[in-house]
């Protein structure tokens, strides 16, 4: 009915099954009553509905899922290659010790350092004051699609079934010696400020505030951020970036932390903050890896997927712009991000040096060869995102300035240097030429190598030569890495 390709439920039911959709989640809305009507008056055929059945009762048998005593095959599945689901039965388990681990390396491999004076990680406050919206809330770390939310939600009286420290619970674990305070400020998206003072008497006595600011996952309006969720500017949920401004006014050192599904433009915390740490709807192990971080249990070592802009109303805008879509003399328009694509802090420093290249000029079926090395200069362990970004000066079709076409994460100990070697067939120079094709055009190309987008550090120059060359989906769509320790 939305899209109006269906009168009815019941239409909308037989197109669906027909098509081969068996399920429809997570409410029933076609294949209740609208079904049962559209199959007894014969407007849908009961063979498509037996066949959705038979199909999603396959499934469950082979995955254990049928009621404990169950034994016979019912004659729905007769012929089916089932396996053995009575071994499987009881099997099915979705927060295993194992799984949960894997949860925790990639929240923390995705948190994201986006500024730091110097605060962190922090030693030993005596007092932290963990101040905002999703400081105290469980499900400030899951997406729109998370279970718990997606159909918990209307469901408050279900527990979530899994385990979601707040991060409030997590920095208690974390700093055991330290009192942690706190108070939520503000709500998420509410616009009123009567928190505001509590929260400021609580950061005026501690000696460092962890602001946890943010969004609500939901859908279709239910949320700050989700499907459905959209937002028409980019400023932080309602009253935030004031909550925000009013705890930097207090001196206090603000590590503003966010919970987010978004990039949203963070005002005053850009240049003022002790420090900015993001992360993206981080998961169930989410605040233990954001707490690790504060305190440097976790070297940080996430890269951002997405710019962070400098204002509210830059949107869209993105590092693959053309020149025209970049600071220029053409625009009053400044698109110019707060913190670009790929940029990412770390706790230590790394030097880049000694970029060779194989040969200045390469076929255009042929492939460059470079080599550099990376040497961690500081005095604690640190993981180095290595990003090659290809510059096309000049094409027959406009091209983005630059583009992300390789990334090498490279884990070094203090003072431990590696050789890394880059191969970057000129497939990846490949674009849409105006005939339609993708094609490889010769000329210069620049292959730039560095830790973001905005923070290049070696550039090679090479050329590619003869034809233009029309390439298909057998095209060499990544760039080759090899590291060897020095």
């Amino acid at each position: 009915t939305l899209h109006g390709v269906a009168a009815t439920w019941g239409e909308a039911a037989g197109a669906a099954l027909s098509a081969g959709v068996d399920v429809e989640l997570p409410t029933v809305k076609a294949f209740g009553q609208p079904l049962l009507d559209a199959v007894a008056d014969g407007r849908v055929s009961e063979a498509v509905v037996d066949r959705a059945l038979r199909r999603v009762l396959v499934q469950k048998a082979q995955l254990g899922l049928l009621d404990t005593g169950w034994d016979a095959v019912p004659p729905a599945l007769a012929g089916a290659d089932l396996g053995d689901p009575r071994a499987l039965r009881g099997t099915v388990a979705l927060d295993t010790a194992d799984r949960r681990a894997l949860a925790r390396e990639v929240a923390e491999q995705a948190v994201v350092l986006l500024r730091n004076d110097g605060t962190l990680p922090l030693a030993r406050p005596a007092r932290i004051a963990v101040v905002g919206p999703t400081a105290d809330t469980a499900t400030a770390v899951l997406g729109c699609y998370a279970f718990p939310v997606h159909v918990g939600a209307r469901h408050p009286e279900i527990p979530a079934g899994i385990e979601l420290p707040t991060l409030v619970e997590s920095l208690r674990s974390e700093f055991p010696d330290s009192e942690v305070v706190t108070a939520p400020g503000c709500g998420i998206d509410d616009t009123g400020t009567d928190g505001f003072a509590e929260a400021v008497e609580l950061a005026r006595g501690a000696d460092v505030v962890v602001l946890a600011l943010g969004d609500r996952a939901g859908l279709f309006g239910r949320g700050t951020s989700g499907e459905g969720c959209d937002a028409d500017s980019l400023a932080l949920p309602g009253v935030q970036e004031q909550l925000l401004d009013s705890l930097l006014d207090t001196g206090t050192p603000v590590v503003v932390t966010l919970l987010a599904g978004r990039p949203y433009a963070l005002g005053r915390a850009v240049r003022e903050s002790a420090a900015v740490v993001q992360s993206f709807f981080p998961g169930e192990e989410g605040t233990p890896a954001i707490a690790g971080v504060l305190s440097g249990r976790v070297a940080p070592s996430g890269r951002l997927p997405v710019s962070i802009p400098n204002g509210p109303g830059a949107q869209p805008s993105t590092y693959l712009a053309a020149r025209l879509g970049q600071v220029n003399e053409v625009s009053n328009i400044d698109p110019t991000p707060a913190f670009g694509f790929g940029h990412g802090l770390t706790y230590t420093s790394f030097d880049w040096s000694d970029l060779t290249v194989g040969g200045a000029t390469v076929g255009t079926d042929g492939e460059a060869e470079l080599a550099f090395t990376v040497r961690n200069s500081g005095d604690r362990d640190g993981t180095e995102v290595v990003q090659l970004y290809l510059h096309d000066p000049v094409a027959s079709v406009v091209q983005p300035v630059q583009r992300l076409v390789g990334f090498l994460r490279l884990a070094l100990a203090p003072g431990q240097a590696a050789r890394v070697g880059v191969t970057v067939p000129a497939d990846l120079a490949s674009f849409t030429g105006r005939d339609g094709r993708r094609i490889v055009e010769p000329g210069e190309l620049e292959l730039r190598l560095g830790a973001s987008s905005t923070d290049l550090r070696l550039t090679a120059s090479v050329t590619l030569t003869g034809p233009v060359r029309a390439v298909d989906h057998t095209r060499v769509l990544h760039a080759g890495f090899g590291v060897t320790a020095l």
